[in-house]
């Protein structure tokens, strides 16, 4: 069914009460695991209609921040999103204390229930208030940052189309276009600090009511982790400022050297070459023709996905006043039909979130046609990660279709930019802990310890500039994971390390690549996450030697890629 003729009704929350009492009672007199099954099963997939319900309204509201209606609903979703994992809650709690869990374990398979208890773990009925609060301040983080317009080269714009100005091989363009992104930002940084403030303090008061020292377990918990823990990740943050912050300073310094600045400054990170980043050929609609022929060319199943997602208008990539920022995947589950949200903007960056978002919605469709079980569908979100961010390595042998004589630039720049990517998304996850172990600190305490944390991980960085926002620290403001999604983005980081294995086997051959690829992706939540890469014949960004190993052969061929007539 195509996207805009799927219909919405509000989900009825005393209906899905009163279900939920049912089910518990049935569950409860059944005679066996069959007849607790089947109570499990029809409870499911009434509330699988209930989150369909949400994702529609969810992607219609970010679609048009100023549609009243689904304003509306959006807002109410955020009142219920807590009391429908309440509701869920009590289901699965009784799914635990079975007296037939053994043989439900046999029927769902134990890594179920190992992802059930981290779920109860995540939640308490006395936290709903709380975490209503908080769906609230994200919400109004993401309309304000969808608000935000700025008036730039005569015109007034969105904040994502100023991303062409941002790369613009006229250096004085590049920061004038900075400029006007701090404005925006400066003119509301009491309020941004104010969000976040409150954002941190109400997740920091939900740990302390469920008896925690503070919200990190309870963060790590809401994200999943199923098979490493904050040590294992800040072992991992160390191992990238000890070995990665070097190779990537290098790659960092012959970027200066290309486009000639004494030292580079903020408005210097985006632009690669000095006559200019390569720029995707054609309009929109020519970008989503190259990416469809893509994915008919790359394999049978790529070939079925893309043709769904066309013929049921799955996507809408267009920036425009009004639409949330960023991009992102979702499913729509009545509907078995992911959804892929994007802002295009004219840069190689269309290209980029056009096969990242895709990575995503394949793994998605993939488990759909499989129809695994719901807490199944998917595995963990830096696993999710590896299927996006390998997918765009895997769009390299049609980079030609979308930048034509800007090929090489793009392939040297998407490289690099998977390596310095990483250490800006470990600050992120860094900034964060420090954030939350200390959650009284004041707004200018969090901006000094992100400076702090620029001087570590991205140390080539100009951090006396001429644009405060960034220099002094305010820049994480913009980074919208850090309001929304805490501890998200060091899943970004861990499966970068994972593409990167993805891209060297590419270089050596394409077909075995992608049966690797393959191999990983029709797994789909059954594994934990360093399981799943095993099963697929990869390494875990844990391991030492992987990461370096990794990133030592992308500097490789960095430095020995021919750029004649480029530089």
């Amino acid at each position: 069914m195509k996207f805009s003729e799927m219909p919405y009704s509000r989900p009825d929350m005393e209906a899905l009460a009163a279900a939920t009492t049912q089910t518990l009672e049935a569950m409860k007199a059944a005679p066996n695991a069959a007849g607790q099954i089947a109570a499990y099963d029809a409870y499911e997939k009434k509330m699988q209609t209930a989150g369909t319900m949400q994702q529609i309204a969810y992607i219609r509201h970010t679609i048009n921040t100023k549609d009243e209606f689904y304003n509306a609903e959006n807002d109410y979703m955020d009142e219920i999103g807590p009391k429908l994992q309440e509701l869920s809650h009590q289901v699965n709690t009784a799914l635990l204390e079975s007296p037939y869990r053994a043989e439900l374990e046999r029927h769902y398979g134990a890594l179920m229930f190992k992802n059930l208890e981290i779920a109860a773990r995540s939640f308490s009925p006395a936290i709903v208030e709380l975490m209503q609060e908080e769906n609230k301040l994200v919400s109004e983080y993401q309309n304000l940052y969808a608000s935000a317009t700025v008036e730039f080269d005569g015109k007034i714009m969105p904040l994502p189309l100023l991303g062409p100005y941002k790369q613009d091989p006229d250096r004085a363009v590049r920061k004038a276009a900075y400029e006007a992104d701090a404005k925006f930002f400066d003119s509301h940084r009491e309020e941004l600090d104010t969000l976040y403030d409150k954002l941190v303090k109400v997740r920091d008061a939900q740990a302390k009511k469920m008896g925690l020292p503070n919200y990190i377990p309870l963060g790590y918990d809401r994200m999943g982790r199923n098979c490493y823990t904050a040590k294992d990740v800040a072992a991992f943050r160390d191992q990238i400022a000890e070995d990665m912050v070097p190779i990537v300073a290098k790659v960092k310094e012959a970027q200066r050297r290309r486009i000639g600045v004494e030292k580079l400054a903020f408005y210097d990170e985006p632009i690669s070459f000095a006559d200019g980043n390569a720029v995707p050929e054609g309009t929109p609609d020519e970008i989503l023709a190259a990416g469809k022929k893509m994915y008919q060319e790359l394999s049978p199943e790529t070939a079925e996905f893309i043709d769904f997602m066309f013929e049921n208008e799955l996507f809408d990539v267009l920036s425009r006043d009004g639409k949330a920022p960023g991009g992102y995947c979702t499913e729509i589950a009545d509907y078995k039909s992911p959804f892929i949200f994007s802002n295009f903007n004219a840069t190689a960056g269309d290209v980029d979130v056009l096969t990242h978002e895709a990575g995503h919605a394949f793994e998605a469709y993939r488990a759909f046609k499989q129809e695994l079980p719901s807490l199944l569908h998917s595995p963990t979100i830096e696993a999710c990660e590896c299927h996006s961010m390998s997918m765009e390595f895997m769009a390299w042998p049609w980079a030609e279709g979308f930048f034509g004589k800007d090929t090489r630039k793009f392939l040297y720049s998407h490289l690099a930019g998977a390596l310095t990517f990483i250490p800006y998304g470990t600050m992120v996850d860094h900034f964060q802990h420090i954030v939350y172990e200390k959650p009284d600190l004041t707004p200018a305490e969090r901006h000094a310890a992100w400076k702090e944390l620029l001087g570590i991980y991205m140390p080539w960085m100009k951090l006396d500039g001429d644009i405060p926002f960034y220099s002094e620290g305010e820049g994480w403001q913009r980074q919208h994971h850090i309001y929304s999604s805490p501890f998200y983005y060091i899943d970004y980081c861990l499966a970068q390390t994972v593409s990167l294995q993805f891209w060297a086997m590419l270089q050596k051959d394409r077909a075995n690549a992608w049966e690797h690829y393959m191999a990983y992706t029709r797994q789909g939540g059954s594994r934990v996450f360093t399981e799943l890469l095993k099963n697929a014949g990869l390494d875990s960004p844990f391991e030492e030697s992987c990461l370096r190993g990794v990133c030592e052969t992308a500097k490789q061929w960095l430095d020995n890629y021919d750029l004649t007539g480029i530089e």
